[in-house]
């Protein structure tokens, strides 16, 4: 690693409702190596899924600047942002697969998306599903799944135009400790196997703890503390995270 592949600067955004206009983002600086699982952990309402959200720009920031590789994704206009999104898989705490389409239509329907048919397509989902090992339920739809294969077919999907970077969105928050347990070792795998770019957004410390090699905790749209998992485990600096892992530490010890 050591190789800088994701720069977040000075990243600002808000809301704009009936009564209120809401920040959101708060000056948001940000580096992610080349091939890290890398974890923002936070309250509800912290701005995790925002900043995620922008870094794909499936939300529009206010300003500052978001780089991924040689591409600065703030600077793009919409035909170029369409092709460096298939750069960048999402998977979501909701799976949001299609039910009335097969496992093996859900994979395929990014490619669609992005021209890619016939015999290469077929192929791709085959590896897709290989890789999350769901090879077996091909032809199942989404309501035959348990959560844990259906986020397992969510991830198929988002790897499935070989993206640069994975963004996950609370992706197992949904899901039981077993369940969650198999999706992180799939993660970890898939990381390890291609070398992906992972971020993880989280309000589970046990998932950063478990997957992450840094970590960030965001706090009221500011990241207040960076750092390697084991530093800030073993010594938080802010309020935010000192809480989180006296929780943390109050679950394990409880007996």
């Amino acid at each position: 690693m050591d190789e800088k592949f994701i720069e977040v600067s000075q990243l600002y955004k808000t809301f704009q409702n009936k009564n209120q206009r809401i920040e959101v983002l708060k000056g948001i600086d940000l580096v992610v190596e080349k091939g890290e699982i890398y974890g923002i952990v936070g309250f509800s309402g912290a701005g995790k899924s925002t900043l995620v959200r922008c870094m794909n720009r499936l939300e529009e920031p206010d300003s500052g600047r978001i780089r991924i590789g040689d591409m600065e994704i703030t600077a793009l206009g919409k035909a170029a942002l369409n092709e460096q999104r298939r750069k960048v898989g999402m998977i979501f705490q909701q799976f949001n697969l299609f039910d009335s389409m097969t496992v093996a239509q859900n994979v395929a329907y990014p490619l669609k998306l992005t021209g890619v048919k016939g015999r290469e397509a077929d192929e791709r989902v085959d590896e897709m599903l290989a890789l999350v090992g769901l090879t077996d339920k091909k032809k199942a739809y989404p309501g035959e799944l348990s959560g844990g294969q259906k986020q397992r077919v969510g991830i198929a999907r988002a790897l499935a135009n070989r993206p640069d970077v994975l963004l996950s969105d609370e992706a197992t928050s949904a899901l039981d400790p077993q369940t969650t347990l198999s999706v992180l070792d799939l993660l970890k795998e898939i990381n390890e196997k291609i070398g992906l770019t992972i971020i993880l957004i989280t309000h589970e410390l046990e998932v950063i703890k478990y997957a992450c090699h840094r970590m960030a905790v965001m706090e009221d749209g500011k990241l207040l503390e960076q750092g390697l998992v084991r530093d800030i485990f073993k010594n938080p600096q802010c309020d935010t995270a000192k809480n989180f892992i006296g929780v943390y530490n109050r679950f394990r010890n409880d007996d």
